[in-house]
Parts: structure tokens; sequence; C-alpha cells
């Protein structure tokens, strides 16, 4: 009775339906740090080129890209072959780069690259956006936590992201490391196993 004209329908299905999507992504992402908490989450090991999966993702997200007039720079070294989970390794990429398009403000550049080192490949997520103080660094992969609370609402999301992304990098015995300033950008760097 309190929703009247087809308008204030419209808007109020609207707000269900993102409500709705909210909780989902909350729930999926629940369950997927049970699992790689209980530990009886196995990896499916396999040997594939990151490059394609990357560029799988930011065609996903292309939409968000072209709305903010979003700059890709990318450094791919080819046919680069790593040892892992590719859903894991979808998951992670995924997580670090729609962080990357949120955070960057219009007209911002997302920089990725990809190379080997030695029996590994280190593969560079950075992006020119807001950052995160430098006190804050060592508490954001926590489970949760928000650099900055008011913003979450408006940008979506769980706050579990790089908690889910910090839990796939151990399960593979690698390491992630993250350099930002405020206001002039983030970039995680992390490795994984060259097969």
């Amino acid at each position: 009775e309190a929703v009247e004209t087809e308008e204030e329908q419209k808007r109020a299905a609207g707000i269900i339906l993102e409500e709705a999507e909210r909780l989902d992504h909350l729930v999926s992402d629940l369950l997927t740090l049970s699992k790689l908490d209980s530990g009886v989450i196995e990896l499916n090991m396999q040997s594939f080129d990151p490059n394609p999966l990357i560029e799988n993702i930011l065609e996903r997200l292309q939409f968000q890209i072209k709305a903010k007039d979003l700059s890709i720079d990318k450094e791919f070294t080819e046919n680069l072959t790593i040892s892992a989970d590719a859903e894991k390794i979808d998951r992670l990429f995924s997580n670090l780069v729609d962080n990357a398009v949120k955070f960057t403000n219009m007209g911002g550049k997302i920089s990725i690259s990809t190379y080997p080192l030695k029996n590994k490949v280190v593969i560079k997520i950075g992006d020119t956006g807001v950052g995160i103080p430098e006190d804050e660094l060592g508490r954001i992969f926590e489970r949760f936590y928000r650099v900055d609370k008011s913003r979450s609402r408006e940008q979506g999301g769980t706050g579990l992201g790089l908690a889910i992304v910090k839990h796939i990098i151990e399960a593979h015995q690698q390491t992630i490391n993250v350099r930002s300033s405020l206001n002039e950008g983030t970039s995680f760097v992390f490795t994984l196993k060259k097969a």
C-alpha cells in the first residue's frame, strides 16, 4: 500500500534487487572464506596462461571501465604458464581488478603486467585511484575491513574480497604485497608458481 505509482513500484523493485544481490555476494564470499579456512577445499591444479584469464575479466568489467573512462595499460609476457587452480585464480584476479575499477576516479588508469622471475610468474595490478593511508595498509586483508566506511554502501562489495585474495595466495603457497599512496593509487604484486 505504501507504493502506489508504477514509478514507485519500479524504484522499490530496484532497491529489492540491489539488496538481494548484495546479500547473495555476502553469502557467497562467506562460504568461500569458510571453505578456505577449513582446509577442506582442494586446489584443482592445472597449467594455464594467466593472460587470457585477465583479458576475460577485463571484458566482463568493460561496462564499468567505459562508464568511468578508464584507460587500461597491459604489459603481458606472452606464453606464460602457471600451475594453479584456475577457478580460484579467476576469483583472485576478479577481486583485484574490480577493486581497481571501483576505487579509480573518472579518467584514471589501471595497469596490469605479467612477467616471469626464476621459477615464478609475477603479476602486478595497479591503479591511479584514491589510494590507502599508510597506517591502514596492515589491515586491508582483514575480513569486513574497509578503509573508507562512508563509501562502502556506494561502492558495493562485502568487505571480504581482499581476505579471499590473501587466502587464495596462501593456499598456493605464494606471497602478495601492496603499495599505496593516498590520492595517487595502489598496486598489488603477487607471485604464482611457473608450470
